[in-house]
């Protein structure tokens, strides 16, 4: 039986129940939270297997999770009928407290000791492919970004994305027009993905707490763009446009040329500002520019 056929059982259940409880672990291996990595460790074993369950089913294919320090998430994915996962840790002090969860899962876990930024997902395990993550709050958002950047290129690279960040990131990728946290990442994110916010978890859940309220979210991949459009285009409207947010867009479009042709031919208000617009909006503008 290959690794990516395990399938838990009674065994490998009843091991990892009895691994250590996360301080102890932390404690023996020196695992103090970095805050030059961005760590903040969640304990808790019925939030970590909540958002396990909340990323559907892990039955089948890859589940890959970012930064698992000491184990909390992964312990829960695992406990909660993971086949395969894959965890990408940097911080090499992690190494043998995933050693321990490794071994008790019975060939389902495989641990990479890399930098995320820096691994091809498509080389991660077999598919389907779903991230569920504590994204370390000092690379959320370029991991976001860059694995966004993958969707586009390839819709079916990633069945889900789970993921805990800052509840304001949070929010920027689930807002709506009309909204103040709606900008830049809203559309690139809802462009390709359907969002939902799934729960808040409030600063005392982690250790160290952090000093903001934490936010799980979940990007699904659409089949296809919500709206056509060249990508590199819809990056270049959407910065100009929310670059000068306060600004009508007659003035905020300049940077990209005739901005009252371009709204013309598109048929929006030169007065209306960045924020009034749609993610199909701001596709029609794309394919004018």
């Amino acid at each position: 039986m290959s690794t990516s056929d395990q399938k838990p059982g009674a065994s490998d259940q009843n091991a990892l129940e009895g691994l250590p409880p996360l301080r102890e672990v932390i404690s023996a291996n020196g695992l103090g939270a970095r805050k030059s990595l961005g760590q903040h460790f969640l304990l808790d074993l019925n939030l970590t297997r909540r958002i396990a369950r909340a990323a559907g089913d892990l039955s089948r294919g890859t589940t890959v999770e970012i930064g698992p320090g000491p184990g909390g998430l992964t312990r829960g994915l695992l406990l909660e009928g993971a086949s395969r996962v894959i965890a990408i840790e940097k911080d090499p002090r992690c190494r043998a407290a995933l050693a321990e969860i490794a071994a008790a899962a019975a060939g389902r876990l495989e641990i990479l000791e890399a930098d995320a930024l820096q691994v091809e997902l498509s080389d991660l395990g077999e598919a389907p492919r779903r991230i569920v993550a504590n994204l370390p709050y000092n690379v959320g958002t370029p991991l976001l970004t860059a694995w966004l950047a993958r969707i586009a290129e390839e819709p079916a690279l990633l069945e889900s994305v789970t993921v805990m960040l800052q509840q304001e990131v949070a929010q920027r990728l689930v807002a709506v027009p009309r909204t103040k946290q709606y900008g830049r990442l809203s559309i690139l994110t809802q462009w390709l993905c359907e969002t939902r916010l799934l729960l808040d978890l409030p600063p005392r859940a982690f250790v160290p707490p952090p000093k903001v309220v934490s936010s799980v979210v979940q990007l699904t991949p659409r089949a296809r763009p919500l709206a056509p459009a060249p990508r590199p285009a819809l990056e270049r409207v959407t910065q100009a446009a929310f670059g000068q947010r306060r600004k009508m867009l007659r003035q905020s479009l300049k940077s990209l040329g005739d901005a009252a042709r371009l709204l013309h031919e598109t048929g929006l208000p030169e007065t209306a500002r960045a924020e009034e617009l749609t993610v199909e909006d701001f596709c029609a503008l794309a394919r004018v520019l």
